[in-house]
């Protein structure tokens, strides 16, 4: 029997913890079947390790496993389980590297404010790991993400109780967006007619031309963008808004993706502390600069860096910022009790989780005082913040959504080959004072230009062809299995989309679409048909570029199924293999810190539970092996009882968590391979695990629960101490000794 392997990635947080738990069960299931799983350290601590070795010893290297990885991605025998990891921003990164430093690594510090070439050489190594550095290099396809049929049919007979009713007596909930000079308003776009290599360069005032970006090599057919934030207008909406929030007593919040446009949203970011936080931080502006403030990392990076100063100085600066509180309008809270805003740390409240959070808590977010309360949403950009204001303004007309009537709304994601939509982080400038910045090819020409001021943020974007052939050719695949309407989410007053419609429109003549209902439309419009199906129990499959994808899976999911987590989310690779992603990690943080202190975690691995069921199945159909159908079949029985018996993790401390809900797959796994009559070896393998297990279910059960109510040592937030994390995460003696004598 060939020996198919499963690589499963090593990464960050609760579902990293998750593992500790889990894969020693897969590991003993797969024995003797032909599969081997393999474990790939791509975490946020393993990416720095990998890229800075100079100075570390043999036994603390490790090799470039995501360059490994995407290697792999190109083989048709690829099969790998990708777990959430952590999109790093600047404070993150920071953190991580003085953990490894503690602990012995000699890692550079990363150099905020780089004062030489050396510095500026280091920070751009590190541009590497930051952000949303994994997943381009693992996507060789596009996503086909979707609630597997149990978890839907379970969230439709047990809907979640966490959906808010939005009040009756109307609510002042409303999403503000800029009206004109942002990237959506400046957006140009083109499609190349030959292979070739462009450069971005900025053209000042006077004439001098400075390379900021070159021989960028693009294909034929290759669409490339470029867009413009004035930073001007953008600093007048915050002020208009912060101004509109104050008249209407309603709490203000900011929603970007600092993690994923970790170059521009960061100094949107920063553009809002500063107007928000102006009194104060004007006042102290050489003070600040003095001491290497920097609003884009938050209001938390003042504050930290106030410990530089003396003491009468830091409580001077301190005592402004708070009475900055007393004539702004109320901040929407991270956590009231922390005094922690929404302006603190630009990844703590991330667009496409914490929109999702405003409309199920009924348009409101907390306060100060820990209550919930209508809040205006800032999304600056209006590329996607008029599908917010849509879905805002539906709540506002038909009340809050039903999770046991409501339908799904799947997705088919443009992501293949790096595949953008609005911006990268290697092609994304500020503008260092007036003039142009233009993309030019080969010969001289321009192809595109964009008038900049100084501050501006100018980007580009490229998607190259075959993926998005490839796309259309799997939304056209969807529509036929599942019988929805497939709708491109895309509008032809932007220049990207109105490129990629032309291919669309080209590619669909390749495909019998007959009896299929295929359109094209506005996002809003989109947005507007998805919920009117969704309030008749109708589904739809969203067919959208990258950042649209991330955004609506996990709106949907969210408040269809209360977490993202649970969406099943497969990645047909274009060279043949799979990628099986395991669900969102956005909580995940919140979960560790809930089990550093009480030893509970509520990270659900649901997904990761799913995401096997496909990679088996991948198995099977690569190369018959019987055992991985088997395998396949098995543990989707298994997920159907898991949920049907709610053996989900709760999320108080000493009730069920992750580690009890393991536990009780494994059991219902064993139970369903021993019951089975197709393969006689697995039957015998099984019957005793699965007695064994039944046996002993109420001291197992006792064990994983007296674990709990303590606060847990696991040796390291960002890279946790193997022994202790196993120790923690593997607390019931009799279970692991069942598991392990497999």
């Amino acid at each position: 029997m060939k020996t198919s392997k499963i690589i499963w990635t090593k990464i960050d947080e609760a579902p990293a913890l998750a593992t500790y738990a889990l894969l020693p069960v897969v590991t003993a299931y797969t024995k003797g079947t032909g599969i081997e799983i393999e474990t790939s350290d791509i975490s946020l601590t393993g990416r720095i390790i990998a890229n800075f070795p100079d100075k570390l010893t043999d036994t603390q290297k490790i090799p470039d496993n995501l360059q490994k990885l995407g290697e792999l991605t190109q083989s048709p025998d690829a099969n790998i389980i990708k777990l959430p990891n952590i999109s790093a921003s600047i404070p993150q990164l920071q953190s991580a590297i003085k953990e490894l430093r503690e602990k012995g690594y000699d890692i550079p510090e990363y150099p905020e404010e780089p004062k030489n070439d050396a510095e500026k050489e280091l920070q751009k190594r590190f541009a590497k790991v930051l952000g949303s550095a994994v997943n381009p290099v693992l996507r060789e396809g596009n996503s086909d993400r979707r609630a597997a049929a149990s978890v839907k049919k379970f969230a439709q007979k047990n809907p979640h109780r966490m959906m808010k009713d939005w009040p009756k007596s109307g609510s002042k909930a409303r999403v503000a967006h800029m009206t004109e000079k942002d990237f959506y308003g400046s957006e140009k776009s083109v499609t190349m007619k030959e292979a070739g290599s462009v450069r971005i360069e900025y053209v000042a005032a006077d004439g001098s031309v400075k390379v900021l970006k070159d021989k960028l090599v693009l294909q034929k057919a290759e669409v490339i963008d470029t867009a413009v934030m004035n930073v001007a207008a953008l600093r007048k909406f915050y002020a208009d808004t912060i101004e509109q929030a104050k008249k209407e007593d309603v709490l203000l919040s900011l929603h970007l993706k600092a993690t994923m446009m970790k170059i521009s949203d960061p100094i949107m970011f920063g553009h809002a502390v500063s107007v928000y936080y102006k009194d104060a931080l004007n006042k102290h502006a050489d003070t600040l600069k003095s001491i290497g403030a920097n609003v884009n990392n938050g209001l938390a990076d003042v504050l930290e860096k106030l410990d530089r100063l003396p003491a009468d100085k830091k409580a001077e600066i301190e005592a402004d910022i708070n009475a900055v509180y007393r004539t702004q309008p109320a901040l929407a809270m991270v956590d009231s009790r922390k005094g922690i805003t929404n302006l603190h740390v630009p990844n703590n409240i991330i667009v496409d989780a914490s929109m999702p959070n405003v409309v199920r808590d009924g348009g409101k977010m907390w306060n100060n005082d820990d209550e919930l309360q209508d809040t205006i949403a800032m999304v600056p950009d209006r590329c996607y913040a008029t599908i917010y204001g849509k879905i805002i303004d539906d709540c506002k007309k038909n009340g809050q959504f039903n999770p046991s009537t409501m339908g799904s709304v799947s997705n088919v994601g443009l992501m293949a080959q790096k595949a953008e939509e609005y911006g990268s982080h290697d092609k994304t400038f500020e503008a260092a004072g007036n003039g142009v910045i233009r993309v030019v090819d080969e010969e001289g020409n321009t192809l595109m230009e964009q008038a900049v001021e100084t501050g501006d943020i100018f980007r580009m974007c490229q998607a190259k062809d075959a993926p998005i052939r490839d796309w259309v050719k799997l939304a056209v695949s969807r529509a036929k299995a599942s019988g929805s309407p497939a709708i491109f989410w895309l509008d032809e007053n932007r220049g990207h989309d109105t490129e990629i419609i032309k291919k669309v429109n080209m590619y669909l003549k390749d495909h019998d679409t007959s009896g299929l209902d295929i359109r094209i439309m506005k996002p809003v419009d989109a947005m507007k048909f998805s919920l009117e199906r969704i309030r008749r129990g109708e589904d739809t499959i969203s067919v959208t570029g990258n950042v649209l994808r991330d955004y609506l899976t996990d709106l949907f999911p969210i408040l269809e199924l209360g977490t993202s987590a649970r969406m099943l989310s497969i990645v047909p690779l274009m060279k043949g293999g799979g990628l099986f992603e395991t669900g969102a990690g956005g909580s995940a943080p919140k979960h560790v810190q809930q089990f550093l202190k009480e030893g509970h975690l509520r990270w659900d691995s649901l997904g990761e539970y799913c995401a096997l069921v496909p990679s088996f199945e991948h198995i099977a159909q690569n190369t018959g092996n019987e055992k991985a159908a088997l395998l396949a079949e098995t543990l989707d029985q298994a997920i159907s009882k898991y949920l049907e018996n709610a053996k989900s993790p709760s999320r108080k401390v000493n009730e069920i968590d992750n580690r009890g809900s393991s536990f009780y797959l494994s059991l219902y796994w064993a139970q369903t391979l021993a019951a089975q009559d197709k393969d006689a070896e697995l039957k015998a393998r099984f019957a005793p695990v699965a007695k064994e297990l039944q046996a002993n279910e109420a001291k197992i059960a006792e064990e994983l629960l007296a674990a709990q109510g303590s606060p847990a040592d696991i040796g390291g937030y960002y890279m946790p101490d193997d022994v202790k994390a196993t120790k923690a995460m593997r607390p019931s003696a009799t279970f692991n000794a069942i598991i392990d004598a497999m």
